[in-house]
């Protein structure tokens, strides 16, 4: 006798494909750093977190507006712990760590600003972006970097590069030259995310003129935007 498909199961399986495709569009946009390790401090004094949650903010907004869905963490800057971060990630379809970036201490010089001695260089700027091999969602993870180095290439942008010079502190080696990605298998953040993951240092704040430009308003929303177009080709 031939009998109707039972419902539950069509449903069910309507609905975990449904589950799986937010989870794949969604991005956790995470916070670099926190308050009690601000992580760099800018050539004018400014601490790196407070770029970090300008600009993370800003990604989230432009990656709504291209129809992904986002997840904020760190925002509030009391998330201390790394595993953390990528735990609170766990039912997204992406990880991307927003940072700014620094140089090695033998490049640092002093100046004068608001009557305080300060460290800055100007002997490096750019973008760059960086993946693990570690992760478990490798290949994921480097089309996601290289697709949002290539747009932020398009919107006048430059990568630094400097992350792969044999010195210590760097070495970071290539994965996409021209894209300004690099590998850090080590990262944390990176390594223990359980999905594709990258993190992007945006701007090279020690240095005096990129610091202006990263924490201007128009800036800002470039790279936010390039970044949120990298995310949207690649998701």
């Amino acid at each position: 006798m031939l009998q109707n498909p039972p419902v539950r199961p069509l449903f069910l399986l309507v609905f975990c494909a449904a589950a799986s495709a937010q989870a794949r569009t969604t991005v956790a946009i995470d916070v670099g750093h926190f308050i009690e390790e601000p992580g760099a401090t800018s050539a004018r004094g400014r601490p790196e977190l407070d770029f970090n949650r300008d600009l993370a903010a800003e990604i989230e907004s432009a990656a709504r507006s291209r129809g992904l869905k986002t997840l904020l963490i760190g925002y509030d800057g009391f998330m201390s712990r790394l595993t953390a971060r990528t735990a609170a990630a766990r039912n997204a379809g992406f990880f991307l760590a927003v940072h700014h970036d620094s140089v090695q201490p033998q490049f640092l010089e002093t100046w004068e600003f608001d009557r305080v001695e300060r460290p800055f260089s100007d002997r490096y700027s750019g973008f760059s972006l960086f993946v693990s091999r570690k992760n478990r969602s490798l290949a994921r993870s480097l089309a996601c970097a290289s697709a949002m180095g290539e747009a932020l290439r398009g919107a006048g942008f430059s990568p630094s590069l400097y992350h792969a010079d044999p010195i210590p502190g760097e070495n970071k080696p290539f994965a996409d030259r021209r894209n300004g990605v690099h590998y850090y298998d080590n990262l944390i953040v990176l390594k223990t995310a359980r999905t594709p993951a990258v993190l992007l240092e945006a701007g090279v704040i020690v240095n005096r003129d990129e610091e202006l430009r990263v924490q201007s308003e128009g800036v800002r929303r470039r790279i936010a935007a390039a970044v949120a177009d990298g995310l949207q080709w690649c998701l």
